[in-house]
């Protein structure tokens, strides 16, 4: 996607890349939030849904009207909305109960990373050894985060189970990404977007049933609807509009660089809202990331 030539000289599409992360940030806020209140699949499940109820009138007639394409496209929607609403739903709130919210961001920010190996699996994307050592120094700085600096944690398995539930949202949100470029759609973008997060609900329904059977019952009440909300609207509707903006007028390229704001916001986030410290595991293995995702995202010439 090539930048806008009518915003490119302006301030306006850069002051989108700083704005867009607080909102994206958010989706932190809810993960050691909102957990606390509403059962981390049930909030991912109602999330997702009302994201659909609230979008939905806007674009009824354009779905209604490409019933052909929507046939074409189920399966693909479906998978879109299982990666990137299920996998990338549930699992960012599930980790939010056993980790911090500075991991969770800094974590997070390797799903570029696995993007690009990804697209070199599946669509034959070109690498150069910038990228490869890009993508070993990155990596590396998040098996620091991980294992909280300690080596020993790193031999013995010892990880966080909410740093691996953060580890698999990002890997899915990479699985999300490469086929949501490399699949073209007949849908406008926001419509499109309707639809994934349509299946997205659908994906997690059965397992917010096993949830509420087996493990926890939601709770009716003002809080889930402050949560489920502010988890539909903030990290949901706004930031994926900011995001369609930032690529409008700057290009997807750097547009990506959000994904690394994101971080700085998650652990201020934490600091301000969760009494958290940053660490210096933390500053390493950031240093480290964004080390490897500046190595790694070098234009293939």
């Amino acid at each position: 996607m090539k930048p806008s030539a009518t915003k490119r000289n302006n301030l306006y599409p850069y002051l989108l890349l700083l704005i867009q992360p607080i909102f994206m940030a958010s989706n932190i806020i809810v993960a050691r939030g909102g957990v606390e209140y509403v059962p981390p699949v049930s909030l991912a499940f109602w999330r997702w849904l009302t994201v659909f109820i609230l979008l939905m009138p806007f674009f009824f007639n354009e779905i209604t009207k490409k019933k052909e394409q929507f046939k074409k496209e189920s399966f693909k929607l479906f998978f879109l909305g299982l990666m990137g609403c299920g996998i990338c739903g549930a699992f960012p709130f599930i980790a939010g109960m056993s980790t911090t919210m500075a991991n969770m961001g800094i974590i997070y920010t390797s799903s570029p990373i696995f993007i690009i190996f990804l697209s070199v699996l599946f669509f034959k994307d070109k690498i150069n050894i910038s990228r490869i050592i890009g993508l070993i120094v990155c990596l590396t700085g998040v098996l620091i985060i991980i294992c909280k600096g300690d080596i020993f944690y790193l031999v013995n398995f010892k990880f966080t189970s909410g740093d691996l539930w953060m580890l698999g949202a990002a890997i899915g949100w990479a699985i999300y990404s490469i086929f949501l470029i490399n699949w073209r759609s007949n849908f406008s973008l926001m419509a499109r977007f309707t639809l994934i997060a349509f299946f997205g609900a659908v994906s997690l329904f059965p397992f917010y049933l096993i949830e509420e059977s087996y493990f926890f019952n939601t709770t009716f009440n003002i809080n889930f609807l402050f949560w489920v909300l502010f988890a539909a609207i903030s990290p949901g509707i706004i930031a994926f509009t900011l995001y369609t903006k930032v690529q409008k007028y700057v290009g997807a390229s750097l547009a990506g660089f959000t994904l690394y704001i994101f971080s700085i916001y998650s652990a201020i986030y934490g600091i301000i809202l969760f009494d958290e410290s940053l660490l210096g595991f933390h500053y390493y293995g950031a240093a480290l990331v964004f080390f490897g995702v500046y190595l790694a995202r070098k234009i293939v010439k």
